[in-house]
């Protein structure tokens, strides 16, 4: 199989026409002979296209310009474009992401390794990875994508790659903008920034409030939408520009709170045939609140032009509620959501309590408050030193990071009865009886790259280290006061060194060859002796320039040895979060990425073009039975769920130097939600999907701007997903309106 890929793509590479002529348009960037690859930014990977596209390893840069183009909201249709990245939706608003990278298990994001301005972001990266906090792309500058093997540099998850988003820099000179919409579902943004630097100091401020009704139906009219505010600070100091050794200290203040009415109950195959954006009367009470505070110092050190340090302290802390339904009990019998919803007509009963048509006894429906704390914080630095010798640059990067995070879950469930459709409170559940455990882990990771640059060959060996304690203290269900009368503890260690090495070979300025191989890595649980997720990873792509078009192939191929599975509540588990080994599974796939522009010689209109395609090939290569049936019986061959092998994304643009147009297409493959092959049964699938998105900006002049977004053009009715509990709906026709100004 990886002969067969890399013989394929070197044979797709020799076809391309070496005479391409050199692209006329380049940026000043283009111009500097010597790629080390100035840093632009401390917290950035690349921090522009150009360095992407140099990478030795598969990389992205969603710049400003791009994210500007939709000022989008949600995560999920900002990455929706970048070929390899797959992701199935929840709540049409991207609030909880589900996102893979080259087929690692999507659910709650837990598989990548997710950062903000270069330092970990997931409320608790080692000892519960689970996205249940996702930053607002709304606010950030640019987003950055990495796979490949040069990722051994971001970790602690190495298989599919890394996601930083780039929150608003500290500008040059006095600017700010003041931005704002309104339209369905009363959804409505505003979003202001200033900013200034002098010749030793430096701020930003910014705020954010992004808030929306909803657009699914309760009975009695409750919001089904939510309400973000984000505020973020930031403050520099450095050292003046002729000063010899040149320092910086930044620091960074975010804090956000959410309320949002979400909740994990879907709707049966004929519910949702009738009217998909109805949401059951036994979901009136669920909702979910949030706050997350960061506080982030950022110190770099210019010995010399050649020598560069930067060191980040980071804190993070993440408070949630999600108070939402669990069980529902008829006749004492109680069942899970989830199994409700799957079979309605055995538990006919128990539907009824939940669709509010029927007047239920007390404590029929079980609310359970997932109340949990997190902490993250860590202190990591980075040495980058590099010369050059004759027809030779040469890089060394050293990184060290000592990191400790957090998981305190301290939970309970209410009772309630359902009267004529609305839900009352019987009995307030023994707090800390539905989960009072610490989970904790202590990770010191480290990292050295090299790179060297001989003419036109890149080469770029690393290795990386992890040493992970993964602790839990339960202290079990009757002792809310943890004074440790049933305490239970337990640890698991790993000592992992993960290694790569990637390469690039430029045949021309037009076309070049770039690959790698690299250890994958996903720590476990901290069940004592669990063993790590580890994959061997390959890849083989090209760069090219023909005429106008300029595009990426890419081939791929994961060998997992072991692949870790988890029992998440957001996948239809019992949300213990313990792992389960699902053994060898081979996923393979192609990225294809093309850019054109039919009117490069007009001097009045741009209309550039952009098709990015991915497919994506799993395979489990042994047989079992997967804990609490969350991926089913699963047997040789059979394909992993979740992951769609067909998506596409096109793009097309008409720029006016007074407005511009955007229409965005993305086709979603059909997956599965249980494991298996051939034909995909109707009760485990999720049906395929092509969604257009729109957007127009009307320049009244370089300060004001007239902004319009359709989402869902063609209001198209389809699901995103099976779970937690039930078909679930995507975002249906949305319209906004807005104005932008800037200063």
């Amino acid at each position: 199989m990886k002969v067969k890929l890399a013989l394929s793509l070197l044979g797709l590479v020799s076809i391309i026409k070496l005479e391409a002529q050199e692209n006329q348009t380049k940026s000043q960037l283009d111009s500097i002979q010597k790629l080390d690859e100035v840093i632009l930014n401390a917290n950035t990977i690349f921090g522009n296209k150009y360095i992407a596209r140099h990478r030795t390893g598969s990389a992205y840069y969603i710049s400003p310009e791009e994210l500007k183009k939709f000022n989008y909201t949600d995560i999920n249709r900002v990455l929706r474009s970048i070929p390899g990245v797959t992701f199935y939706e929840e709540d049409g608003f991207g609030l909880r992401p589900n996102i893979s990278l080259r087929g690692t298990s999507p659910e709650r994001s837990a598989k990548i390794s997710l950062m903000e301005d270069g330092v970990l972001i997931a409320p608790a990266p080692y000892s519960a990875p689970s996205a249940y906090y996702f930053p607002s792309v709304a606010r950030m500058q640019a987003v950055e994508i990495l796979k490949g093997s040069s990722q051994v540099q971001y970790g602690p998850f190495t298989t599919g790659g890394a996601i930083n988003m780039i929150s608003t820099q500290i500008p040059n000179s006095f600017n700010g903008q003041i931005r704002a919409n309104y339209g369905s579902f009363n959804t409505s943004q505003l979003h202001a920034r200033v900013g200034d630097s002098k010749p030793s100091i430096g701020y930003m401020f910014e705020y954010l409030n992004y808030n929306s009704d909803g657009f699914k139906n309760l009975t009695d009219g409750s919001n089904t939408g939510f309400d973000i505010n984000e505020v973020v600070a930031k403050f520099r100091v450095n050292s003046k520009a002729e000063a010899n050794i040149k320092q910086a200290l930044e620091v960074k203040f975010q804090y956000s709170d959410e309320v949002s009415n979400e909740t994990y109950l879907g709707l049966t195959e004929s519910d949702f045939a009738d009217n998909a954006y109805n949401r059951y009367a036994s979901s009136q009470e669920d909702q979910m609140n949030a706050e997350h505070i960061q506080l982030m110092l950022t110190h770099t050190l210019n010995f010399t032009k050649n020598f560069r340090i930067t060191t980040n302290g980071y804190y993070n802390k993440f408070n949630r509620n999600w108070y939402k339904l669990d069980d529902v009990v008829f006749d004492g019998d109680k069942q899970k959501i989830a199994n409700v919803i799957s079979d309605p007509m055995e538990f006919s009963n128990h539907m009824g309590i939940l669709r509010g048509n029927i007047n239920s006894d007390n404590d029929a429906l079980l609310v359970k408050a997932n109340n949990r704390a997190y902490y993250s914080k860590g202190i990591q630095t980075k040495l980058d030193y590099h010369w050059y010798g004759k027809n030779t640059f040469h890089d060394i990067e050293i990184g060290l990071r000592y990191h400790y995070d957090e998981e305190d879950r301290f939970q309970w469930e209410d009772g309630y009865n359902i009267v004529n459709g609305n839900m009352f409170l019987t009995s307030l559940g023994e707090r800390g009886a539905q989960g009072n455990r610490i989970s904790n882990a202590n990770a010191f990771a480290s990292f050295i790259m090299y790179k060297l640059k001989f003419n036109d060959f890149t080469l770029t060996p690393g290795l990386r280290y992890e040493n992970i304690i993964l602790q839990r203290d339960d202290f079990g269900s009757d002792d809310q006061f943890r004074t440790g009368i049933e305490l239970s503890s337990r640890q698991n260690k790993i000592d992992i060194f993960i290694p790569g090495i990637g390469f690039n070979y430029a045949f021309t300025n037009e076309l070049s060859l770039f690959g790698g191989v690299h250890k994958g890595f996903s720590p476990p649980s901290n069940q004592p002796g669990q063993k790590s997720e580890e994959s061997i990873n390959y890849e083989l792509g090209s760069r090219f320039v023909f005429g106008e078009l300029r595009g990426e192939l890419i081939g791929f191929f994961n060998d997992y040895s072991n692949l870790l599975g988890s029992d998440l509540a957001a996948t239809g588990g019992t949300g213990s979060l313990e792992q389960f080994n699902a053994g060898e599974v081979a996923v393979s796939g192609i990225e294809l990425l093309l850019n054109y522009n039919f009117l490069i010689d007009n001097d009045t209109f741009n209309l550039p073009i952009t098709f990015g395609y991915t497919f994506t090939n799993t395979e489990f290569l042994n047989s079992f039975d997967s804990n609490n049936d969350i991926w089913g019986e699963v047997n040789q061959g059979d394909q992993l769920p979740y992951i769609p092998e067909h998506q596409f994304n096109v793009m097309i643009s008409l720029e006016h130097s007074k407005y511009e147009l955007n229409l965005s297409g993305r086709y979603n493959g059909e997956f599965r939600t249980l494991a298996g092959t051939g034909d995909i049964p109707n009760d485990q699938l999720v049906a395929s999907n092509f969604i257009i998105d729109f957007s127009a900006k009307y320049h009244f002049t370089n300060k004001l701007s007239l902004t319009g977004n359709i989402i869902n053009m063609l209001d198209e009715t389809y699901a995103v997903s099976r779970v937690p509990a039930g078909l679930r709906p995507g975002h249906p026709f949305g319209a906004n309106l807005g104005l932008e100004f800037s200063f």
